[in-house]
């Protein structure tokens, strides 16, 4: 442990070896207002990424973690800032969210051990740094007195976040890829670093799926077993029931404190954060609180996602709240300092409601407002049900007459590309957002002459018509499908999408993606317990797409869209029924979707009365 550093008239760092209880030592910085600062609550925040490192999921600008610890110190509160395991400077091997658990509530109980903290330690932080805040209190940490998680904290990682209806979600590759680059031990070889560094990712995309040894992370094998471990656990297995990844096995040992959980409509997270924020409410004495806006991952001061722009309301800041430190030190002030009043318990964005021209920018006017719930989803949102007919209708009556069943054949090599949705880390391969649903030069796996995904063969198209009123939506999405198959096992996806209508801007219209789900069939009854499909056999499955919150104008169309791959997000299904690793077959299978009151989409409809007064506000 090294010696005070000032860093201004009322700031000052000190660096903390912190003990884990295998003897590895945790590097951390303490932020304090003077050196042997008097005992008072301690904001904890533990990070993969570098400790001193900013990044854009900070807020605006975005500024410097020593920027905002000096405003949290003003506050008055200590701030403690933790490179995790194996990351910055802290010793041992890092094992992607799995030695969270042990590192996070040894260091919430050594701080609070701290003659400079008086007993309680919160903690904060966005993406990973919620992940870890989740671990840390399954395992119950005593002395924990608040979380405030941002864009994670994994309900279920193998049900949103690493895997998704069975299938896996690729970011993982990419995000390993990248950490791989900025880890000590690349950082401090040359010729590994030029190795990293003349690989092309994109290129790898085209060679999946991988197997041990012919990837890109070969030369560096700690990473590489890591993510082909998440990748190779394609059943519900005890794997996935580990704290660091399944808070939902471990609810019952999280202290009771208040928590808050924000994440947005075009982020992986949303399952996460609508999860813990009902089952927190529900099990605890302690207030739970949800922010869902209408941004990409950790992107809360943008007002646009993707190609689509959503006002000037869409920002935190000046909308939420002045800024996000001021935000968190309000929340915090409200829960530890027992000053200010907290917030609404739902504060969600409905998108929907602009112009539907062409910004200055170059983006879609989709806009959007800022409303409040009591509860998620919002108390007065109703089901309503629309078929699915033969004709590509979205009815709210099924024709049994209108039976039959739509089939297209399903090439696993030759898959449906992603055009954005709830995409993080995806860079240089994918990016999330909204876009129009055509791809372009932008998008891997687009090719010439670019046309809309709806002419594709493989991909089944549902659609009102143009709707006569408003229709406001916010919830969950569910899609109820008879389906059978040539295959031994396949996926079905689904997309919920937006619609406007032609107009001098857009003379095309514009198919505007709000959220998406996918089902590996072998999953269909049980993720721990798979079941390889009889060919030709009519099967009834769910498949669940992420929450959403939009307002279709009239004059819009409400589309489903059905298909079997959307990669590169998810990994593609080979239709072979192998493992899901390693398989070096693909075999194209023939999917059929049968209608005729025997398969419907689920949507939570605000009600019309709900919709006006949420207007007025």
């Amino acid at each position: 442990m090294g010696g005070w550093e000032q860093l201004g008239p009322d700031c000052w760092r000190l660096v903390l070896d912190v003990p884990a209880r295998d003897g590895t030592m945790l590097v951390a910085d303490l932020y304090a207002p003077r050196p042997d600062p008097p005992a008072g609550p301690v904001l904890l925040e533990r990070t993969p990424y570098g400790r001193r490192l900013a990044r854009p999921s900070d807020g605006a600008g975005p500024p410097s973690p020593e920027a905002v610890a000096r405003r949290f110190v003003a506050g008055g509160y200590l701030v403690v800032r933790q490179d995790c395991r194996g990351r910055g400077d802290s010793g041992g091997t890092f094992t992607k969210y799995l030695n969270e658990p042990e590192d996070g509530y040894d260091t919430v109980e050594w701080i609070a051990g701290r003659d400079w903290c008086d007993g309680r330690v919160a903690t904060m932080g966005v993406s990973y740094s919620a992940h870890a805040q989740t671990a840390l209190a399954s395992l119950g940490a005593p002395h924990l007195a608040a979380m405030f998680l941002d864009s994670g904290g994994f309900a279920s990682a193998y049900e949103a976040g690493t895997r998704m209806g069975g299938a896996f979600e690729l970011k993982q590759v990419t995000w390993a890829f990248h950490r791989a680059r900025s880890s000590a031990k690349v950082l401090a070889d040359p010729v590994l670093r030029a190795s990293l560094d003349s690989e092309d990712l994109r290129a790898w995309f085209t060679r999946m799926p991988w197997r041990r040894g012919a990837t890109p992370l070969r030369f560096v094998p700690d990473y590489e077993d890591y993510l082909l471990q998440q990748w190779e656990h394609g059943i519900f297995d005890d794997y996935w029931r580990q704290p660091g990844i399944f808070a939902r096995g471990f609810y019952d040992r999280f202290p009771d404190v208040p928590s808050l959980h924000i994440s947005s409509w075009y982020d992986p997270y949303i399952r996460t954060a609508t999860e813990n924020f009902r089952e927190l409410g529900r099990k605890k004495h302690s207030p739970a609180y949800l922010v869902l806006g209408p941004w990409t991952h950790g992107a809360r001061s943008a007002q646009h996602a993707g190609d689509v722009d959503f006002g000037e309301e869409a920002p935190l800041e000046g909308n939420l709240d002045d800024d996000y430190v001021t935000m968190r030190l309000r929340w915090f002030d409200a829960h530890l300092a027992s000053s200010g009043e907290p917030p609404p318990p739902v504060r969600y964005f409905l998108m929907g409601g602009g112009s539907g021209h062409r910004t200055p920018d170059g983006r879609l006017d989709h806009g959007g407002r800022w409303l409040t719930a009591t509860t998620w989803p919002p108390e007065t949102a109703e089901e309503q049900v629309f078929h699915l007919d033969a004709d590509g209708g979205l009815t709210h009556g099924p024709n049994p007459a209108d039976g039959g069943c739509l089939e297209y054949d399903y090439d696993p090599a030759n898959p449906v590309p992603t055009l954005g949705g709830q995409v993080t880390s995806g860079e240089p391969v994918m990016s999330g957002g909204a876009f129009h649903q055509c791809p372009d030069e932008r998008f891997f796996g687009a090719a010439p002459p670019f046309l809309p995904l709806d002419s594709r063969p493989d991909v089944l198209v549902f659609q009102t018509p143009p709707l006569a009123h408003d229709v406001a939506v916010a919830g969950p999405v569910t899609v109820r499908l008879a389906v059978s198959s040539t295959a031994a096992d396949t996926d079905f996806t689904i997309k919920l999408i937006d619609v406007h209508p032609p107009s001098t801007d857009y003379p095309r219209g514009f198919a505007m993606n709000l959220t998406d789900g996918i089902l590996r069939c072998r999953y269909r009854n049980s993720f721990a317990e798979p079941e390889p499909l009889v060919p030709g056999e009519v099967y009834e499955i769910t498949v669940e797409a992420p929450d959403t919150a939009n307002l279709f104008r009239a004059g819009h169309r409400i589309r489903l869209d059905v298909s079997s791959s959307n990669f590169p997000r998810f990994d593609v299904n080979t239709n072979t029924g192998a493992r899901e690793v390693g398989d070096r077959r693909k075999v194209v299978a023939t999917n059929r979707v049968h209608v005729g009151g025997r398969s419907w989409l689920t949507l939570p409809v605000l009600p019309d009365s709900a919709e006006r007064r949420h207007r007025q506000r």
